[in-house]
């Protein structure tokens, strides 16, 4: 991107790796971290003199900090239109930098996300780790760089510095307990139609704060929305997204689950592992740059695929199970979305036993070799 464009946006949660990439994919740029008090002041009182001390090739970290930055930003970019990748920026708030991004720099920057890392690029470590400690590690990358870290403390560390640092800045939290109370009930639902009437009565708040609070939580990339599909399979279908952490780990922690043992035996087990399974499938698609076009099916009568992704003008139905055991009715589902949808093709089962390749068309893969694109 940056051979094509001015500039580079990389959005993506906190310690995810934004800097870490950035820094070293462009070595020789001057680096600015605009949480730094003295380079943020400078930057919004005199954004002449900053780029005076500062000059391009840069990269601007955590730029939602001084948006008003980007307006310098973009008359820069002009005064040398052609001359590609000058300025790199990154942000951990979408909102904030997106707002930024399409009033200053719309047709001047790339976006791109950058999520923790998927399960294939964590090499071999991947498959010496059972499947409910990766679960319970996750994948945030300073719990694979330093393996001695507990993940429980590293979490309770990620989520309270979150809600303190951050929650107070993107939406106005009173009680902070009873947010942390809805992002607790969220874990409790994965993968699942969430009701916010339902949720209002448990947590004490209006639906229309709880609203508020999940697309915050949603904007600072700490769940994300699984749409509905569109279809014609059926005119009976669930219109509501369900809804995922983009880090696995984080929602075992709120689970209260302090060992893999502890995952091995919670009754939601299986919604972590499907959570996992999307969760990589979406960074998949990020990895390479592309928009996630991945959905779900759920009809009134009861007929789900778990995930749907659409590449190509094409369609795949992917279902998911957390068993070991292969049992031949996992294929069933699958088999007949193809069946019954037009231009629905490679049925996949996503699970946690040997890969194989059936009779029917249907394509069974383990977790850690599945491939979404």
């Amino acid at each position: 991107m940056a051979h094509q464009y001015p500039a580079v946006t990389v959005f993506g949660p906190r310690q995810s790796g934004k800097t870490t990439l950035v820094r070293d994919v462009f070595p020789n740029y001057d680096y600015v971290n605009l949480e730094d008090r003295e380079s943020r002041n400078l930057a919004a009182s005199d954004a002449k003199a900053f780029f005076a001390l500062h000059p391009p090739p840069v990269i601007l970290d955590e730029i939602q900090h001084v948006p008003e930055l980007a307006s310098t930003v973009q008359v820069l970019v002009d005064e040398r239109r052609h001359d590609m990748g000058r300025f790199i920026l990154t942000g951990s708030h979408q909102p904030l930098l997106a707002e930024t991004v399409s009033q200053s720099l719309a047709g001047r920057t790339a976006i791109l996300d950058l999520y923790p890392p998927a399960i294939s690029e964590l090499g071999k470590s991947v498959h010496e780790t059972t499947t409910d400690a990766l679960m319970h590690r996750g994948f945030m990358p300073e719990l694979w760089r330093t393996p001695s870290l507990d993940p429980t403390v590293w979490y309770r560390n990620y989520f309270r510095t979150y809600v303190e640092r951050d929650v107070r800045k993107l939406v106005n939290v009173r009680n902070t307990i009873l947010f942390e109370k809805f992002v607790t009930l969220l874990a409790g639902r994965i993968g699942q139609i969430v009701n916010l009437h339902s949720l209002s009565g448990e947590v004490g708040v209006s639906s229309t704060t709880l609203g508020e609070w999940l697309a915050t939580l949603e904007s600072s990339f700490l769940v994300f929305r699984l749409p509905p599909s569109a279809t014609n399979i059926s005119k009976r279908v669930v219109k509501s997204p369900k809804v995922y952490f983009t880090e696995v780990g984080l929602a075992v922690y709120l689970l209260g689950l302090e060992t893999p043992a502890q995952v091995a035996r919670d009754p939601l087990r299986g919604n972590l592992f499907e959570n996992m399974v999307v969760a990589d499938a979406m960074k998949q698609r990020a990895n390479l740059g592309k928009e996630p076009r991945l959905s779900f099916l759920r009809t009134g009568s009861g007929f789900e695929i778990d995930l749907i992704a659409s590449v190509g003008g094409e369609v795949r139905p992917i279902e998911i199970k957390s068993s070991m055991t292969w049992h031949s009715d996992f294929s069933n589902g699958p088999v007949r979305f193809v069946a019954e949808t037009s231009r629905a093709v490679s049925p996949t089962v996503v699970y946690d036993g040997a890969d194989m390749d059936l009779s029917n068309g249907v394509s069974v893969r383990n977790f850690r070799t599945f491939r979404v694109t």
